[in-house]
């Protein structure tokens, strides 16, 4: 998780039930092998890189933890809402106009 929206999870009240977390708010840290989330923050307690509040481990791709004061509990990403009118395909931009950024 970010720093910023880490000192916000840390100083939000506890909530019960599945958490609803942002994509944005979190960073690819790598893959790690272990049997189980506690086994995981086990053996990454020690390390540089402990977990700490409001890291969500994705387990597979339907089940995410989020690390509480509690242990672990179920997240879900929330994705950005389309807005209506909008098909979600790209604008057309005329052949004479400079592109704004490669892609690749």
């Amino acid at each position: 998780m970010k720093e910023n929206p880490r000192q916000q999870f840390r100083w939000a009240a506890h909530s019960s039930g599945v958490t609803q977390a942002k994509p944005r708010d979190y960073e690819f840290l790598g893959e790690f092998d272990a049997s189980s989330a506690y086994a995981l923050w086990e053996s990454l307690r020690t390390t540089e890189t402990p977990l700490q509040l409001g890291d969500i481990l994705e387990l597979d791709p339907d089940t995410l933890q989020i690390f509480k004061y509690v242990g672990f509990e179920r997240a879900q990403w929330v994705l950005p809402e389309v807005k209506p009118g909008s098909s979600g395909t790209l604008a057309l931009v005329p052949a004479s106009a400079e592109p704004a950024a490669q892609v690749g």
